[in-house]
């Protein structure tokens, strides 16, 4: 009689490496590797869901943040334009002294707002009145225009800030999403289909066996009778 204790037939096509550790083949285990593979599905699809969510969001905030860049060469090289105009009208020394004068920014207001689980910085300015104290009828337009130029340039320079960030935190997401949908396809839910596969095939094997010896208990009984 074929021994209970080892894996025949079809088993053996199932490697024991590729199976959960520490199962067991009866009714309750296989009940309980079903539940685990359906939830190891459906965390698989909404990660690949998350995924592909965090890549369209990953793409528009590259979109803008070209932009972010492209706008702040054009208005450094405007700003930079306009400020040697103004020093070339004045002189240098007049314009760094009203230069020095001028008031400094506000504080800086530093929040964060969740987008997928991601704490994402949201930068704002506290803006506070800066107006030169200086005698516009003495100074160049330039020279204010100059003002204006790099007074937006700040505000974009933050605002690259911002974006560069959550460039960074969503491409960190992503890998960190990827590794786990990967893991999921490709190791996690392959090993518990294939103790599935081992148990199904092991009960099935056992009630051959059980079969099998009640058939023989019967001959003997109705050889001695």
């Amino acid at each position: 009689m074929r021994s209970t204790t080892q894996p025949t037939g079809r088993i053996r096509l199932v490697k024991m490496a590729e199976i959960v550790e520490g199962v067991h083949p009866t009714r309750m285990e296989l009940l309980e590797m079903n539940k685990r593979i359906a939830l190891a599905k459906k965390g698989h699809k909404l990660l690949k869901e998350k995924r592909d969510s965090l890549v369209m969001e990953f793409l528009k905030v590259v979109d803008k943040g070209r932009d972010c860049r492209k706008m702040l060469i054009a208005d450094m090289s405007t700003g930079y334009g306009n400020l040697i105009k103004a020093e070339a009208l004045s002189s240098s020394a007049q314009t760094e002294s009203i230069a020095s004068i001028m008031p400094e920014f506000g504080s800086i207001n530093l929040q964060f707002s969740n987008v997928m689980g991601i704490k994402i910085p949201k930068i704002e300015l506290k803006e506070e009145s800066r107006k030169a104290e200086y005698n516009p009828i003495f100074t160049s337009s330039k020279l204010d225009e100059a003002i204006h130029d790099f007074n937006k340039i700040i505000k974009q320079i933050l605002n690259l800030v911002e974006t560069e960030e959550r460039i960074r935190l969503l491409g960190n997401e992503i890998k960190k999403t990827k590794r786990r949908v990967n893991a999921l396809e490709y190791t996690i839910i392959p090993r518990l289909e294939n103790t599935q596969r081992y148990i199904t095939m092991r009960l099935e094997e056992m009630e051959r066996e059980n079969f099998f010896r009640l058939k023989t208990v019967k001959r003997k009984k109705e050889k001695r009778g």
